[in-house]
């Protein structure tokens, strides 16, 4: 399932539990823990939009060279600048790299650590930057828990045991050689370009270029070629300006599928899966999207998201309805909130970015 996604989103740490949930009849949160932290062929990396996702250990090389890299270039290139400002050293790309070799090195001894950790142990990581001077927000920060952003996103080192609970994360790092047994092989840029675009396609096509410019965080040349690679066919996409393209093995009609319906958590892939939404939202953005274009968690019918779902103070799932769906919906529905609030068994899922109708709902 992870692999058909490309990836699961795994900012808000409960995300990724509750969309194999929607998708996987029987799964339990034991199941994606032993794939994460005991078989490890899932793990938990940054990638495409400086975003935390759960991608297959077998992708990670495409998924690296094709969306990490970039983000490890951003992030390094703007904590060095941030370490010359604020004084943690006069040559930051000098003092970044004593660091990542002492966690490195740290970590290399097969143990795993979580950032404070680190902090206490390897003085290199010492220092703190103020990330808004003057304003109410910012303050004197640690400067460790980036490094561990840039060394993460360049894949040397990896999110291992979780020190907490399933809706937190308290991530335990390890070095990658160690964690991972037998690490693929890396991947030319253009071939993990194709690799990852190709899955995609697969999945949410047909897309527009900007739908993939914005899901991959990368730019329009960047999926314009790719497109190109991979012989995408343009095909037109009704109630859209814009061109589509799909893969050329991808272009029969699709058979009709019954009636459905599901409930997805905040950020789950199919509803942050294009950047142009209209079409499965309507002019519901405002009440199930962030203020930032983070989607909350939503209540779908046949390929629509129709409302919202949040919990009460007893953790039971309710429901809250944008458009009328009829009674058929609303009782398939109903039931779904009613095997949630069962499978959830009391544990409170506070979405990390709220819609307005989810807070509305949790109240």
């Amino acid at each position: 399932m992870t692999r058909a996604l490309v990836g699961l989103h795994g900012t808000d740490p409960a995300t990724p539990y509750l969309s194999l949930w929607a998708r996987l009849p029987g799964f339990t949160v034991t199941d994606l823990d032993a794939a994460l932290y005991q078989d490890r062929h899932l793990i938990k990396h940054m990638a495409m939009r400086r975003t935390l996702w759960v991608v297959h250990t077998a992708d990670l090389p495409a998924v690296q060279a094709a969306a990490s890299d970039r983000v490890a270039a951003t992030e390094r290139k703007r904590l060095i600048g941030d370490v010359e400002k604020s004084g943690i050293a006069a040559d930051g790309e000098a003092w970044l790299e004593r660091a990542a070799a002492a966690v490195r090195g740290h970590l290399e001894a097969g143990l795993v650590a979580g950032t404070a950790a680190l902090r206490a142990a390897l003085p290199e990581l010492a220092g703190s930057w103020d990330p808004a001077p003057g304003k109410t927000w910012g303050g004197s920060t640690p400067v460790a828990p980036r490094v561990m952003t840039v060394l993460s996103a360049q894949g040397h080192i990896l999110r291992g045991p979780n020190d907490g609970m399933w809706t937190t994360s308290r991530p335990l790092w390890a070095s990658a050689s160690h964690w991972l047994p037998e690490p693929d092989a890396a991947l030319p840029a253009d071939a993990a370009r194709a690799a990852v675009l190709t899955a995609w396609l697969r999945t949410f096509g047909p897309a527009t270029a900007a739908d993939i410019k914005w899901w991959f965080g990368q730019t329009l040349s960047w999926a314009r070629e790719g497109l190109h690679a991979i012989d995408a066919v343009e095909v037109a996409l009704e109630g859209c300006d814009d061109i589509g393209f799909a893969l050329p093995d991808d272009l029969a009609a699709t058979p009709p599928v019954p009636s459905w319906g599901a409930l997805l958590p905040g950020l789950d892939p199919t509803v942050m899966g294009w950047q142009a939404r209209s079409w499965y939202l309507g002019p519901h953005a405002g009440q199930l999207f962030d203020r930032s274009g983070n989607a909350g968690p939503t209540a779908w019918w046949d390929g629509r998201v129709v409302g919202a779902w949040g919990q009460d103070v007893d953790g039971r799932v309710q429901l809250e309805y944008v458009e009328d769906v009829g009674a058929a919906a609303r009782k398939v529905l109903q039931r779904k909130a009613s095997e949630l609030t069962d499978w959830l068994d009391g544990v409170r899922v506070k979405p990390r970015f709220p819609s307005p109708l989810s807070v509305a709902l949790s109240r």
